[in-house]
């Protein structure tokens, strides 16, 4: 479908599918940034739907079909056309219908494709539900700025921030500094990781920019993940990711996502950069 198509080598994407893969697709995702948020929570939501055993979603099977055409009975875009914003009862037939099993699905999911909508309140009223709710149910979120989201329910929730579409529908180039850290860690090499992340320290790297540099990564990292089990990863990565692939343990690239995807959500919550780039430091050169 156009839409798979469009995502599927983008770094959000590749996160989606190495989680799916792993079978440890968070419950709870707040998709942020200028990127189409809307159209990556749909291509979520088909890989929590998805039947085929690898690849998820495919694409093609009955389920990823219906979500990505806006027809599964189990995934539904919250919305109230008759209210500016969601109404309270909105949110809480919601909270209601959550704990009704799916119908033919795997999750139920629920879609909130403009967090801006979502008074205070209603966010309190989906809490709970997020924290305690049945393990089937699953709630996508999407605002530009993650602010838009309270932070007691943001850090409910896996953070994946989203990039403009390159030009031409290509992937976008990573940046030099993403290559040569993940080249520093593909050869083992002890203290090469500190060196680089000291000197982006020393150009007074802002938030923003070390927080896409991660974000980078951790798509690398996860194709890589992905081509460990056998997956192909179309773009301009796949030679990056073959070199990981290669030169790094499954449990390696594991625990590197892990660290990747932790950092990424400390700098959404404004702690330092110094202090991000020096605790990943000393995690990253542990991995190796």
């Amino acid at each position: 479908m156009a839409e798979l198509e469009k995502l599927k080598n983008t770094p959000a994407a590749s996160r989606i599918r190495a989680a799916a893969q792993r079978g440890s697709l968070a419950h709870a995702l707040l998709f942020t940034g200028p990127g189409d948020r809307a159209g990556a929570a749909r291509f979520a939501a088909a890989a929590m739907e998805c039947t085929a055993g690898n690849g998820k979603p495919c694409g093609a099977c009955p389920a990823c079909r219906k979500v990505l055409g806006g027809i599964h009975p189990d995934v539904t875009a919250v919305r109230d056309e008759e209210h500016k914003n969601l109404s309270v009862d909105a949110v809480r037939a919601v909270r209601s219908d959550a704990y009704i099993r799916p119908n033919e699905g795997a999750r139920k999911v629920y879609i909130f494709e403009d967090c801006t909508l979502l008074t205070e309140q209603d966010q309190n009223v989906l809490l709970k539900i997020v924290e305690e709710g049945p393990p089937y149910a699953a709630f996508l979120f999407c605002a530009e700025n993650p602010a838009a989201v309270l932070q007691t329910l943001r850090s409910r929730c896996v953070e994946i921030r989203l990039h403009p579409e390159a030009e031409d529908g290509e992937a976008a180039e990573l940046s030099a500094e993403v290559e040569a850290l993940c080249r520093a860690v593909g050869e083992k090499k002890r203290g090469a990781v500190t060196e680089l992340l000291v000197e982006l320290e020393r150009k007074k790297t802002d938030r923003e920019a070390l927080q896409t540099l991660l974000e980078q990564a951790h798509g690398l990292f996860a194709d890589a993940l992905l081509i460990v089990y056998g997956q192909e990863v179309p773009g301009k990565s796949e030679k990056a990711a073959r070199f990981l692939a290669k030169n790094l343990t499954k449990q390696q690239i594991m625990h590197t996502i892990e660290l990747l995807q932790s950092y990424c959500r400390e700098c959404a919550y404004n702690v330092g950069v110094n202090h991000v780039l020096g605790a990943l430091a000393v995690e990253l050169e542990g991995i190796l």
